[in-house]
């Protein structure tokens, strides 16, 4: 097995980091349109495959400081 150069690791590991950002950008924009539009945090989270916790944990600070109306449980 050949082993790659050092610059073509860097270069991939580089394209994985860019791709963990933008794929981290687009969840912030979908997260925020989906809670824009009335969606609760379980609807989210179950569209994510995350727990209702987990997408709350991230987003929820962000989303606030945004001005986004969040909704909260009842019953």
């Amino acid at each position: 097995m050949e082993i790659p150069a050092t610059g073509e690791v860097a270069d991939r590991l580089a394209a994985v980091g860019a791709l963990r950002h933008l794929a981290d950008r687009l969840e912030d924009a979908a997260v925020e349109e989906a809670m824009r539009t009335g969606w609760s945090w379980p609807q989210v989270a179950e569209a994510l495959g995350i727990t209702r916790q987990a997408v709350y944990k991230k987003h929820a600070k962000r989303l606030i400081a945004a001005g986004v109306a969040l909704r909260r449980r009842t019953g």
